[in-house]
């Protein structure tokens, strides 16, 4: 029996929707639990004062910087070297041996585990290169974990510049380096920002290669070359040893207005920079 194509159309708009609504409310369910579990804890000696007792009481401000500073090393690292390897593959070669290695490079780095990254980072960074755990070692860990998704993210969206854009800009006797700067880059920095606000996330929020990088100690970070104890993990530790479930959950609530405040500050940057530039 054959369906009548607009009754079809509409199972598929029903289908798609209920998928999208289930998504959200999954997501807003967790998102609300957690806050309301988490506000309560969250005042100014929460977010000024050190961990003491093992995380018991005190707050997390040391998580905290922690988490400031090794995403900062991080993105430091990554993003230049993100976005410079996407203008290479988009703007400087032809479909050929060198580009197939570097995306396929780019693709298996990405779907590597993070606990194997974790690893790679304790034995190369920590041991080999003798940074010890500390800041520097976690930035560096992260910096290598994020790198594929800021190259991918930010290709696609280079790609997706209109080439007219190209041709005009040469056709005024624009070189290509001023091509990529004044017509390139302007309109792919949205996409461009996608990819670095993906990263930040998963620095964030990641928590078994910090563990194995930058340590977990509650004190503040003096250095780039101090341990520290990030916010996802103390969150982990606190909640999976049963410290203080209370702390916990002021840790994940911080943790998601820690994100949301980064992605609208972002959005909000890369809004003002588009409507500049046009």
């Amino acid at each position: 029996m054959r369906i009548n194509p607009k009754v079809s159309e509409k199972i598929a708009k029903v289908l798609i929707w209920a998928a999208a609504l289930f998504v959200l409310t999954v997501l807003f369910a967790i998102i609300i639990y957690i806050l309301y579990k988490g506000l309560p804890m969250i005042n100014w000696s929460f977010l000024t004062e050190i961990p003491r007792n093992m995380g018991r009481d005190g707050g997390i401000a040391s998580a905290i910087v922690g988490t400031l500073l090794v995403t900062t090393v991080a993105l430091v690292l990554a993003v230049p070297f993100g976005i410079g390897t996407a203008f290479y593959l988009a703007e400087y070669t032809r479909e050929g041996i060198v580009r197939r290695i570097i995306r396929f490079s780019a693709e298996s780095l990405a779907g590597i585990p993070s606990i194997v990254y974790g690893l790679f980072g304790f034995i190369f960074f920590v041991m080999y290169l003798n940074l010890g755990w500390s800041v520097l070692s976690g930035g560096l860990t992260l910096a290598v974990m994020i790198l594929p998704t800021v190259i991918r993210t930010s290709e696609e969206a280079i790609r997706a510049v209109p080439d007219s854009y190209r041709e005009v800009s040469f056709s005024l006797g624009g070189t290509k380096w001023q091509t990529i700067i004044k017509a390139v880059f302007p309109s792919a920095i949205q996409g461009i920002s996608n990819g670095i606000i993906l990263g930040i996330g998963r620095c964030v929020a990641e928590t078994a290669a910090v563990m194995l990088t930058a340590g977990g100690a509650l004190r503040m970070a003096s250095s780039l070359f101090s341990p520290t104890r990030t916010m996802a993990v103390h969150f982990y530790i606190l909640a999976r040893e049963g410290i203080s479930m209370n702390n916990a959950y002021g840790t994940a609530a911080l943790l998601i207005i820690l994100i949301f405040i980064i992605n609208v500050v972002a959005n909000a940057l890369v809004n003002r920079f588009t409507a500049k530039n046009k």
